[in-house]
């Protein structure tokens, strides 16, 4: 019960109220409850009637207001209007004013209007005069538990959730326990989601558990929510025990649920359980759509498993789920990581014949793959090709593009590039500002480059680390070390503390700026040392072409039980199989594998190549046979190098060895493992012609090459360039030319271009048979199709000729 001051005052007030309310109702508009929007009070064309409502306004008090909010209780949009007009004009709502207009709107379940008008008390509490607990203490006066104060609370809460107010959504949320009934599940899903989305995944469990208690019915989006927010957090195990309630609780995971955890295995590296799951949900009738097989090619992209990922592309289309942008994007992506552009470019290519939109971040991740790969030019020019197409790019897409061509020492045009954005109302950012001061110090402009940072500033934007280390990296390129030590004082005035990254930077680019000497002063000089200072000045020593130094730094870490990063290791292990210093190379993958550090296969790889190149076949073999023993598993790429160095120094026994070893292990051998064996018997060959059992030794040489080409066709491995070239050349120089001409129409056949030295190939067997004309035919067709004859391909032609003429004259 309401209890004001004088009752006469009171009365004067309701009486006065009773014609300029009907005024006021005539004039407005009629109640519409599909309306979301303010019913909006009509204004009469007269002053006299705005007078009236005027003076209306300025008399009621709380009473009043109320009274007037419930004699509209039929017409509810016509309550609100009247409720914020009074607001406009100044009147001071109270709890009393608030809770009579959140009644009406709840008994019509106006939940827009609930919604702007809980919105509108959160975002003014603190001019209320009064706390959210007695609003619904007051709403709640008298009255039991029912639909409407249900839909208050549940308003409230998704009010202070929208806001993300969680502990006062929490607050209202447990406040339903006292008042005798539970929240609806759908506000109690939209809460737990919200939070899970804000990483409250904690909170969130911890909510449904007490729901649960307090007597709430979870649907199964309720079970599907708990579910992810439990993956998010990598509680797996804990997912399989909600999936394990819906059972007993008789509710159906919906796909939803089903993809949540997909998703939640896959991002915790476990794609192959996640796409069993799939599976599974396929086998079951469950409706899955193409978000999930995204998420399980996305996660096999991220493990380096490739050929899954491929497999699933290829099982979509199979079960017509079409793949989306998405889809290309996660495979497109995954590739351009791991630096297989072709693969890239052919799907990309692929995508878009089909229809499928491309977009920037795709773009960016080809742009981006190319300059890492070091192809600045070709990342340029498929910037300018994509932008022709009128596909829009991104900031992110343009500074890959300026990068390029700083890389490229075109920082002129990458100026125009930044103009452009600016045109296109593109914001331009510290990162664009800091990819072109880069560009100016490799470009040795270092003036330029203080000068932008200065522009930076003045233009408001604050240089981040990263910025300063550029610089200072730039200062140390150009031999300004000097200048890079003063940027340091800068840096820490400006509140940056110069990190370890920032020590890096100068100790290398001291060096590659040729002055060693100045980078092992500055790294004697820091008050600690890391482990990755040294990588730095190992890597510093390397780029200055003194690896004895770097060699010597890195064992002498090693021999004390610290290993650099193995990138730098590499770096080391790369310079000396380039120096041919194999032996110390040897060396240093032994001082790894003696600190329980595995080098990479490319490591290994090197060595072998090394030593093959250097002629050491049988250390390259023992190297081999070494690595094996300690577990190492060889790959068609280790086999085909020692055979070609066995063919090399006409070992073909021993090269035959390997090659049926390698085929027992079960790795099959590729076209360029077959290529070098048949060179290497065509050669064989030759050598034995001359002598006394020429014969019987083309005859074996023969009947090799012919099990080798047999091998090949039951393979299915096609001839490319390379090999048919190889086989055309044996054929001329053991005078079967006919086999040769069979051999190079079989290749065009196969829509393979020949090219200059399988015409030179070819031309030579036509010389030596003494058919000029039809060397010459070549050498036309040569020109026809753009193939530019070279040096060696003239000097063939022109023997061939004047061999002729001899034979000629003496005829």
């Amino acid at each position: 019960m309401f209890i004001y001051g004088g009752a006469s005052v009171g009365g004067f007030k309701w009486a006065s109220s009773q014609t300029a309310l009907a005024h006021w109702n005539s004039c407005s508009s009629p109640s519409d409850e599909s309306d979301d929007n303010y019913v909006t009070v009509c204004t009469t064309n007269t002053n006299s009637n705005n007078s009236d409502a005027t003076h209306f306004f300025s008399q009621l008090d709380t009473f009043g207001v109320v009274s007037n909010l419930n004699s509209l209780r039929n017409e509810p949009n016509l309550a609100f209007s009247f409720f914020h007009q009074l607001k406009g004009d100044g009147f001071q709502h109270d709890v009393f004013t608030y809770s009579a207009l959140i009644r009406i709107l709840c008994s019509w379940g106006l939940y827009r209007k609930l919604d702007i008008l809980f919105l509108d008390l959160i975002k003014s509490s603190e001019d209320l005069g009064f706390q959210f607990s007695d609003l619904l203490e007051t709403i709640a006066e008298g009255i039991e538990a029912s639909p409407s104060m249900v839909r208050a609370y549940d308003a409230l809460l998704k009010s202070f959730v929208s806001l993300n107010m969680f502990d006062e959504a929490i607050d209202v949320l447990f406040q339903t326990k006292r008042r005798g009934f539970v929240p609806h599940v759908f506000t109690s899903n939209f809460l737990m989601n919200r939070l899970i989305e804000h990483g409250k995944v904690d909170m969130a469990v911890a909510i449904y558990k007490q729901l649960k208690r307090i007597g709430l019915s979870p649907n199964d989006y309720t079970y599907a929510i708990v579910i992810k927010g439990l993956c998010k957090k990598g509680s797996l195990e804990e997912a399989v025990d909600v999936f394990q309630e819906m059972e007993k609780a008789g509710v159906t995971p919906s796909a939803f649920a089903y993809t949540a955890y997909i998703e939640g295995l896959c991002t915790n590296r476990k794609s192959d359980l996640g796409y069993q799951v799939l599976q599974a949900c396929n086998g079951a009738n469950v409706h899955i759509d193409v978000y999930a097989y995204n998420t399980v090619i996305r996660g096999f992209c991220d493990e380096m498993k490739f050929d899954e990922a491929e497999g699933i592309f290829l099982d979509m289309e199979k079960r017509g789920v079409v793949p989306d942008s998405y889809t290309y994007g996660a495979i497109i992506c995954g590739y351009c990581k791991n630096r297989f552009l072709l693969k890239a470019l052919t799907l990309h290519n692929d995508m878009v014949s089909k229809g499928i939109k491309t977009n920037c971040v795709i773009i960016s991740f080809i742009l981006q793959c190319m300059c890492k790969m070091g192809m600045p030019y070709e990342a340029v020019d498929y910037f300018i090709e994509f932008k022709s197409l009128g596909i829009y790019l991104d900031e992110v897409s343009y500074n890959i593009a300026v990068d390029a061509l700083c890389k490229l020492g075109k920082v002129d045009q990458a100026l125009e590039l930044l103009e452009e954005m600016k045109c296109k109302h593109m914001i331009l950012d510290i990162m664009h500002y800091t990819t072109l001061i880069k560009g100016y110090c490799h470009q040795g402009n270092v003036v330029n480059a203080v000068n932008l940072l200065e522009e930076m500033k003045e233009k408001g934007l604050k240089p981040d680390i990263t910025t300063y280390n550029v610089l200072a990296a730039g200062l140390s390129r150009n031999g300004l070390g000097a200048e890079a030590l003063e940027l340091l004082d800068y840096m820490e005035s400006q509140g940056f503390k110069p990190d370890s990254v920032t020590h890096n930077m100068i100790i290398e680019n001291l060096c590659i700026g040729g002055k060693v000497k100045q980078a092992e002063a500055f790294i004697k000089s820091l008050e600690y040392k890391s482990v990755d200072n040294y990588s730095a000045m190992i890597s510093g020593y390397c780029e200055a072409k003194d690896t004895r130094k770097a060699y010597e730094l890195l064992i002498r870490l090693a021999k004390g039980g610290t290993l650099v990063k193995k990138g730098v290791c590499f770096k080391v292990l790369s310079n000396l199989c380039v120096e041919g210093d194999n032996d110390r190379a040897i060396l240093l993958l032994e001082s790894m594998l003696a600190l329980n550090v595995e080098p990479k296969k490319t490591m290994y790889n090197k060595v072998i190549a090394s030593l093959c190149k250097a002629g050491e076949v049988k250390k390259a073999h023992w190297f081999f046979d070494t690595l094996v023993e300690r577990g190492f598993t060889p790959d068609v790429i280790n086999y085909t190098m020692l055979i070609n160095s066995y063919c090399r120094v006409n070992c073909l026994r021993e090269a035959h060895d390997l090659f049926y070893d390698m085929k027992k292990k079960g790795i099959q051998p590729d076209i360029i493992t077959y290529t070098v064996l048949l060179d290497s018997y065509s050669k064989r060959n030759l050598r034995r012609v001359r002598s006394p059992l020429g014969a019987s030794g083309d005859k074996e040489e023969r009947m090799n090459a012919f099990t080798l080409w047999t091998e090949m066709k039951e393979m299915e491995i096609r001839p490319d360039v390379i090999c048919y070239t190889v086989l055309i050349d044996r054929q001329c120089k053991t005078d079967n030319l006919q086999d040769a001409i069979a051999l190079f129409d079989e290749m065009t056949n196969r829509g393979l271009e020949p090219d200059t030295v399988t015409y030179t190939a070819l031309l030579s067997g036509c010389c030596n048979r003494g058919d000029v004309d039809k060397a010459v035919t070549l050498v036309n067709e040569m020109s026809s199709k753009g193939i530019q004859p070279d040096t060696r391909t003239l000097l063939v032609l022109q023997h061939g000729i004047l061999k002729a003429k001899k034979v000629q004259f003496r005829k």
